[in-house]
């Protein structure tokens, strides 16, 4: 039987257990035994983003020695991560001869849950049932950090009884930015504000009061835009896009 590991991500793992578990149902499903290594704690990106990159390696090379001890493909359900494993450790190792080539093996073997299922397996119907309606937002790492867009796109045209409606300005930041909330909040609060003005724009109401829920691939743009909606006690629901596919 083919087998993963799962690097399940700070954020899902403390805030978001329904999105860990809808990986492994969807997975199993497929015939995937899931790993998971114990061991595993933060990619290290929130250190370097911030500039701390002795700080940074030192978490890098705990993670490589983590997933060294383990086999097959490595799946996590969020861009951000997938992008630091795949770009920023080898910059954070470029000059290193030793651990360059293991941060290279570990970026070889990491996906993106959509991409893992789209690119990897060739799924794109899942046999997923939705009845509202549904829009994607394509979080800034997924999209412009690994180039994945296609894949997600492609497993939400096949969730059977979905209306899909596209969102403006789709491809606009919504203000998370890694530790850009952090560093300058006034700024961030600004695109959170325009992200749900164009969530809301992005279905006129109607006598139904159907409202759309936000699919998102990022827990980053999970909890930050599911706080603004709740600051601003709007309708509007944000889910990780494996809760979707995981729908029957």
């Amino acid at each position: 039987m083919t087998h993963v590991q799962l690097f399940i991500t700070c954020l899902a793992d403390s805030f978001f257990p329904k999105t860990g578990q809808a990986v492994v149902d969807i997975l199993q499903r497929l015939g995937i035994s899931v790993e998971f290594a114990r061991e595993q704690t933060c990619c290290g990106q929130p250190t370097f983003n911030a500039g701390l990159r002795t700080e940074a390696r030192a978490i890098a090379e705990h993670t490589i020695k983590v997933f060294e001890k383990t086999s097959g493909d490595i799946v996590t359900p969020s861009g951000s991560c997938a992008h630091m494993f795949r770009h920023n450790y080898p910059e954070l190792f470029a000059d290193d001869a030793v651990w360059l080539p293991r941060a290279k093996a570990l970026s070889a073997r990491t996906y993106e849950f959509t991409e893992y299922l789209v690119d990897k397996l060739g799924v794109t119907d899942l046999g997923a049932t939705w009845d509202g309606i549904l829009t994607y937002h394509p979080s800034c790492h997924t999209l412009r950090g690994i180039n994945v867009d296609k894949q997600p796109r492609a497993l939400l045209a096949n969730v059977h009884g979905a209306t899909l409606v596209e969102l403006p300005h789709a491809e606009e930041c919504c203000g998370f930015g890694g530790i850009m909330s952090v560093e300058h909040p006034e700024l961030s609060a600004e695109w959170l504000k325009r992200k749900i003005s164009n969530l809301e724009a992005s279905y006129p109401s109607t006598s139904s009061g159907q409202v759309p829920t936000l699919v998102v691939t990022d827990a980053g743009c999970l909890m930050h835009i599911a706080g603004g909606l709740n600051r601003q006690k709007k309708k509007q629901r944000v889910l990780h896009i494996a809760e979707i596919l995981n729908h029957r």
